[in-house]
């Protein structure tokens, strides 16, 4: 054994006897850096990579990407530290020394999920967290049209550096450009593609993960089943995402985007119910989703129900003016409201930037602006019919500021099967219908009262819903389904939300958990469970 291997093995071995005679939390941190210099094999600069709650920064990073302000509450458990690696080796080491020294893990790479569960434990403590924030490398091979990003990239990070390579180039993913790749495509990740190229899952081709033995392993080692188990099996279960190989899809020079908004004094009932027919069949080169908000009604003081139809067509707007003339008059869509740009500018169109934004916002990874949120979301397998929209929309009016989601599904999403990869809500879903709270002020009974409404109104779709089992988004996690309890992982309690999430798929997920982290180590709230050992 040479000389620098019996050393690194010493100070493993005097780290693990300073642990089991020191049962305070206290010195996790120091027990943990000196395990991480024992286990890397480049040196790590601590000093810009690991924070504690003692230094200065500890709490701008710890808030750098967390979107939903409720876990960043006072009340709310903080990490004992937080870990930024700068390359692979080092999520390696994280992961070996986490589980050497029983500490409990976070992971994020975008610091998006709905619950904070890349960011808070509500069940297990102490924790740490490894931020991926520092990983965002991504290479793009337009002779292969492929792509490797790492984890810590967001969205807008890959669709910019894709639109500088080529103008004929995307891919089918979501459209918030402040979204971490790592987790989102754990998750599924649909977008603005997807009725024509399926969800970002969908389109990947490899991966290099660490997994709960720390051994960092691409899709040849890691072996089909867990590939397909981390391409939609949600994130934070069977390993640490470091890369994703990604399939670039083909998209025109010139795509057409569109906004008409309809009030109920514009017969917004009758169009939204011709939405539902029309939205799932359409060409599927055109998507068009309808965000429903609360407005000022044309009568002074009052309120009304405001329904606007975003879309974007993968062509010119005159083919798109005559496919709207065939199959959807009722929207009125005029030659005016059609803008024909570049993909990479649609993308910014639907996040909500003006047409003269630069494309160049997307290189700086921005995150949008923080707030409370509560959503709650579904698919839905059947039309909601026209003469329940008023009843729905008495609770939908008790928000502040509510906002209803629907996104159509169909097109290429019928073709592939629900078991393709584990998420299931292909073949017969019309739509994902998603609620949402978002509020900026503090306090508790503020809090209560939106999340309450999200509450009711999820109730109040019940008699709409697809069927006894409604389906849910794993990317738009909701504790209302259940939790896991401390340091337990039951399949009994998982499969609360887990059929859910997965429909049958969730079994399958199960298997390749007890096969590759049998003892449970990457967990959380709504994580999958192994079998219990015997089974």
């Amino acid at each position: 054994m040479g000389s620098s291997r019996l050393l690194v093995l010493l100070i493993s071995m005097f780290v693990l006897l300073s642990v089991s005679s020191c049962s305070s939390s206290f010195h996790i941190p120091e027990h943990f850096t000196q395990c991480l210099k024992a286990n890397s094999p480049n040196p790590i600069p601590f000093s810009t990579t690991f924070f504690t709650p003692e230094d200065a920064s500890f709490t701008s990073v710890l808030e750098s990407t967390a979107q939903n302000l409720r876990y960043l509450l006072p009340s709310v458990q903080k990490p004992e530290f937080i870990f930024t690696p700068l390359e692979d080796s080092h999520v390696q080491a994280a992961v070996i020394c986490a589980k050497e020294l029983k500490i409990h893990v976070r992971l994020r790479s975008g610091g998006h999920d709905y619950e904070g569960l890349s960011y808070v434990s509500l069940i297990e403590k102490p924790f740490m967290i490894i931020d991926l924030a520092k990983l965002r490398a991504i290479h793009i091979d337009i002779a292969r049209n492929t792509a490797w990003v790492q984890a810590g990239a967001t969205l807008g990070e890959l669709y910019y550096r894709i639109s500088e390579k080529s103008p004929i180039h995307g891919f089918p993913a979501g459209v918030c450009p402040s979204v971490g790749i790592g987790g989102h495509i754990t998750g599924g990740a649909y977008g603005t593609m997807t009725r024509k190229y399926g969800l970002g899952a969908d389109n990947v081709i490899d991966a290099r993960i660490v997994d709960a033995n720390g051994k960092i392993l691409d899709r040849a080692a890691m072996g089909e089943d867990l590939f397909w188990a981390i391409r939609g099996g949600g994130g934070g279960s069977f390993g640490v995402i470091l890369w994703w190989r990604i399939k670039l899809v083909q998209v025109p020079p010139i795509v057409t985007v569109f906004t008409v908004t309809k009030t109920l004094e514009q017969h917004a009932n009758s169009i939204l119910y011709k939405w539902q027919q029309v939205a799932p069949d359409i060409d599927e080169n055109l998507l068009i989703m309808v965000q429903t908000r609360a407005a000022n009604s044309s009568t002074p003081g009052k309120r009304t129900v405001s329904t606007s139809y975003i879309a974007l067509f993968l062509g010119r707007a005159e083919r798109l003016l005559q496919l709207m003339k065939n199959k959807f008059p009722e929207l009125g869509l005029t030659k005016q409201e059609c803008l024909e740009t570049s993909w990479i500018n649609s993308v910014l169109y639907f996040a909500g930037y003006p047409n003269t934004t630069s494309r160049k916002f997307f290189s700086e990874g921005t995150s949008d602006s923080k707030g409370y949120l509560k959503a709650k979301a579904e698919f839905m397998r059947q039309e909601v019919p026209e003469t329940a929209f008023n009843s729905l929309w008495k609770t939908f009016m008790e928000e502040d500021e509510p906002l209803m989601i629907w996104v159509p599904y169909g097109g290429i999403m019928n073709t592939i099967s629900e078991s393709t990869t584990p998420f299931p809500h292909r073949n017969g879903t019309l739509f994902l219908s998603q609620y949402v709270a978002r509020w900026f002020e503090d306090g508790e009974e503020i809090m209560e009262k939106h999340m309450n409404w999200v509450r009711r109104f999820y109730d109040s779709m019940a008699p709409y819903a697809s069927s006894l089992l409604r389906e849910a988004y794993v990317n738009y996690r909701d504790l209302d389904l259940g939790m896991n309890q401390f340091n337990s992982t039951s399949f009994w309690r998982a499969s609360t939300w887990g059929f859910k999430y997965f429909k049958d798929n969730f079994v399958r997920l199960v298997k390749v958990k007890s096969k590759v982290d049998p003892s449970n180590f990457f967990r959380h709230e709504q994580s999958i469970p192994p079998f219990p050992i015997g089974n």
